[in-house]
């Protein structure tokens, strides 16, 4: 009996072990779809200054960013996949040259990665949905959270929604 029982346990972590992964990103307790495409993909997809950014961690020049000096009430969405990044409400002026926010729009909307390029050792974050890179977080943010996600204007898109 015994060693039916370890067969059977043996055969249900095969099983679980031999299973294909689900194409589904988790963060704190919330499920989305992944955005995968390959790099041809997304060329056709992007525009040049786009796939620079999100496909290639590209920065754009300070205070070139069309979103820069954006003011209406809206949503920040990421130009590769439409995942909301990024409220409005959130947004201040920094005087960095590239658009700023204290917090993403919900905790599942970004992703962090170390990032120590440049002699540094930066936060970058991602588009949780498509790993497209948008910018850095720094500690030197405002209230209530003393953060500043440093975003760049060609890695999103604004929707106004009022």
């Amino acid at each position: 009996m015994k060693k039916i029982v370890q067969l059977v346990v043996c055969l249900a972590v095969f099983q679980a072990c031999a299973q294909q992964p689900q194409n589904k990103a988790t963060t704190n307790n919330s499920t989305m779809a992944k955005v995968t495409k390959t790099d041809e993909e997304w060329k056709k997809l992007l525009t040049d200054e786009q796939y620079y950014i999100l496909r290639q961690k590209g920065t754009e020049r300070a205070f070139t960013g069309k979103l820069n000096n954006v003011h209406e009430h809206g949503i920040f969405i990421c130009a590769g996949c439409g995942n909301e990044l990024f409220s409005s409400d959130t947004k201040y002026d920094s005087g960095s040259g590239w658009p700023s926010f204290y917090a993403p729009k919900s905790e599942s909307s970004v992703a962090e990665h170390k990032d120590s390029t440049l002699g540094m050792i930066r936060t970058e974050i991602v588009c949780a949905r498509c790993n497209g890179h948008l910018g850095h977080m720094f500690d030197d943010g405002p209230k209530p959270t003393g953060m500043r996600y440093c975003m760049n204007s060609g890695a999103m898109q604004f929707k106004t929604t009022k």
